[in-house]
């Protein structure tokens, strides 16, 4: 049983974008044009250059922001904020996943490379904000991205979880290296499945996948009653 595998977790971290909302929803391409729009006026660059350099510096840099930092100097404040500057309204509420998450026993937190207020705004728009012990974004990483060691060590650190007692839910399956070489239990969550030795579980749903989960805390509840 798929529950088996988590018998020991209890710290739960997810992703946010196209984890925690089906890819359907599309939101990222409303951030993917405010990028392109800011590396545009930032650079002087044309929008053909602009969308090269978004997709170049995401590959080599683990994220557009990084690689504009590291490459151009620029500040992250008022890149981080024109870039999620956007509408919430192609998200819905999920009271079913809500409760699947609520329900898993420990601690549960978000760990994004967006940043906190954003993906705040996120939550309030799927009716999460109640089950999520805590929330952090690349700001508590010192805008260091995932998928850098560094990173991951930062975001960790700060919450105080232990990687061999904790699962990782994400949707870019090179942020799910690290965590498993930490130890961590490793989910894909991703229309299409991606073989790889650091990738445990692959899911297309993440609430039918935490379905599967729902007696954890009833079974632990009886080991030491």
């Amino acid at each position: 049983m798929v529950a088996d595998s988590f018998s020991h977790v209890t710290t739960w971290v997810f992703d946010l974008d196209n984890t925690l909302y089906p890819p359907s929803a599309r939101l990222f391409d409303q951030i993917e044009v405010k990028m392109t729009d800011w590396v545009m006026r930032t650079l002087n660059v044309d929008r053909a250059e602009a969308d090269r350099l978004r997709a170049l510096y995401w590959d080599s840099h683990g994220t557009t922001l990084a690689g504009l930092m590291e490459v151009h100097g620029i500040d992250p404040d008022g890149y981080l904020y024109d870039v999620h500057d956007i509408s919430f309204h192609p998200l819905e509420a999920d009271a079913v996943l809500a409760d699947r998450i609520a329900a898993l026993p420990g601690r549960r937190i978000v760990y994004t490379n967006a940043t906190e207020p954003y993906a705040r705004n996120v939550l309030a728009a799927r009716g999460l904000s109640e089950v999520f012990d805590a929330v952090y974004g690349v700001e508590h990483a010192g805008f260091q991205p995932k998928p850098r060691r560094a990173a991951f060590d930062a975001v960790f650190a700060a919450d105080g979880l232990d990687p061999a007692t904790a699962a990782m839910f994400e949707d870019d399956a090179r942020n799910l290296a690290v965590p498993h070489d930490l130890g961590m239990r490793t989910v894909h969550v991703a229309p299409t499945p991606i073989k790889a030795a650091h990738i445990h579980h692959h899911t297309d749903d993440l609430s039918d996948f935490l379905s599967q989960l729902g007696g954890l805390a009833a079974a632990r509840d009886g080991a030491t009653s």
